[in-house]
């Protein structure tokens, strides 16, 4: 068990936020007896990385509560699935079922896949799914049953109480044309079910009614009751005002509605919730990754790549600083991760609690001790030409005649993801190139001096051998190029594993064959 003095000590961003959270939010947890954190989803598509980013770090800071609370904690995932839908995603079937019922709520739009009521509940199914494959704790909220339940009804009814206020702080931000037709009511028509983005003529607080011009015929419509709906940036602070949530973690693109949704909140009675603006994932040019784009990485490829654990970890790792998310990265991620895993054994309390392993695993990770780097894994794919799992794993057994795959279920999940990324990812990259006479001659020489080393011998002792060749070769001055010419000429790229390890692992027979190889 931690204590509780490092604990309250430790700088881990999850319990500096946990501890914020008690802090700022004393009086309304203290008075509901509960801690509410919430995550939010845009079902006009499916589930994608940053849903999971944002449930992912939002659980971590439930774990870091437990340790500071015994006050019950609840994650609300909520859907947006009253809003209106904007455009016909891509690669789904049946796209003229959504080109039918454009701007109409997700929730009364047909699902084109033809497996529930609408393209709203099947996407929040598809979240749900989502969610559970990685055993998450939460509590599902869709905006269209808690609209039309009357859910929202007293709230909807003080914020046309305090329609002009309201207005008051969103206008300025607006530009001309916008603020002639702005209203934070939106309308579903009567006749076509379409979510209405027109402007106010009247309000109506005795009745909840609000006034409104329809293409030349005023009509008058109940906020009531999922007749209305609000717009973003004052349905945001309803249902912080509603749920009476404690927490919301969003994207720094949402750093400005957060701030006007909090000027509303407050001029409804209310404070706002204590908030966390991460950054934004970039590909690999820093542009905003985007699932209409295509750009970047998606959590399907990541989860064919590696372990769930990996990206937690990922997600973990300085969230207020923007990454790059896309498949290079993966390798990286997952050696950090078996890095963490194997420190964790040796480290105090204090230290433990700064390992990212610490807040994947709830301060419970895997005991199991890493046999190579996922990196070197996909070398040896690469130089043992295997195929497939069993193959490899006999490579394995060759260089490390003790291991048993039962006792190394990481190890064992690791060759699968090695596989499959070498054959999407790397092999297409490879790009060999034969030495120059100089770099022929520096390997040969390093195949003279493994001549003379024996199987099993130190790692580090080998790494000092290919360190030696390259000083002697002519590459005292720059070391980084003699290990660029190894990485080019026997792997096919710029980088590559650490030498002494690799040629541990490959055996230095092998290694000497497959430098010869190369120099031929």
């Amino acid at each position: 068990m931690i204590d509780k003095a490092n604990i309250e000590k430790t700088n881990a961003w999850p319990f500096v936020e946990a501890k914020k959270i008690l802090r700022d939010r004393k009086k309304n947890i203290d008075k509901k007896g509960k801690i509410i954190l919430q995550t939010g989803y845009g079902p006009s598509g499916l589930p994608h990385i940053g849903t999971f980013g944002e449930v992912a770090r939002t659980s971590m800071m439930v774990n870091a509560l437990n340790y500071l609370t015994d006050i019950p904690k609840e994650i609300i995932t909520f859907s947006d699935d009253m809003d209106g839908l904007r455009k016909v995603p891509e690669n789904i079937p049946n796209p003229e079922k959504l080109e039918e019922n454009l701007h109409k709520p997700l929730t009364q739009v047909p699902d084109p896949f033809g497996k529930f009521n609408s393209f709203g509940e099947h996407n929040n199914e598809m979240l749900k799914n989502f969610l559970d494959k990685f055993n998450f704790k939460y509590t599902f909220k869709s905006s269209s049953v808690l609209y039309k339940s009357g859910f929202f009804n007293d709230t909807l009814k003080l914020i046309l109480e305090n329609y002009e206020g309201i207005m008051n702080i969103i206008i300025p931000t607006l530009g001309k044309e916008r603020q002639k037709t702005y209203s934070p009511f939106l309308p579903i028509c009567p006749e076509t079910g379409i979510v209405l983005e027109i402007p106010v003529l009247e309000i109506d607080t005795k009745n909840s009614k609000i006034i409104f011009d329809n293409n030349g015929k005023k009509l008058e419509q109940s906020i009531l009751d999922g007749n209305c709906k609000l717009q973003w940036k004052v349905d945001w602070a309803m249902r912080w005002y509603a749920l009476d949530v404690d927490f919301e973690m969003y994207g720094k693109d949402l750093i400005e509605s957060a701030i006007l949704s909090t000027k509303i909140i407050k001029l409804l009675g209310k404070s706002n919730p204590s908030g966390f603006a991460y950054e934004l994932f970039l590909d690999e040019k820093g542009e905003k990754i985007s699932k209409s784009k295509g750009n970047g990485i998606s959590i399907e490829q990541w989860l064919s790549y590696a372990s769930p654990e990996s990206l937690s970890l990922y997600m973990y790792q300085n969230p207020k600083r923007a990454k790059k998310l896309y498949a290079d990265v993966v390798p990286k991620a997952v050696d950090e991760y078996l890095t963490c895993v194997d420190k964790f054994r040796e480290q105090d309390d204090k230290q433990k609690l700064l390992n990212p392993v610490w807040h994947v695993h709830n301060g419970n990770p895997p005991k199991e001790k890493s046999i190579m780097p996922f990196s070197v894994l996909l070398n040896l794919v690469g130089t043992s030409n295997a195929t497939d799992k069993d193959v490899l794993w006999k490579f394995i057994k060759k260089n490390k005649k003790d291991i048993k795959v039962s006792d190394h279920p990481i190890l064992d999940s690791l060759v699968q993801y090695a596989l499959k990324y070498f054959v999407d990812i790397v092999k297409p990259k490879k790009k060999y190139r034969k030495p120059n006479d100089k770099e022929k001659k520096a390997l040969l020489e390093l195949v003279k001096r493994l001549k003379d080393c024996k199987e099993g011998m130190d790692p580090e002792a080998i790494q000092t051998i290919v360190y030696s060749v390259g000083k002697d070769s002519g590459y005292k001055e720059n070391l980084r190029d003699w290990f660029k010419a190894i990485y080019e000429i026997i792997f096919g790229d710029q980088d590559g594993p650490r030498m002494g390890f690799f040629i541990n692992f490959f055996g230095i027979k092998e290694s000497i064959e497959l430098i010869k190889k190369y120099i031929k």
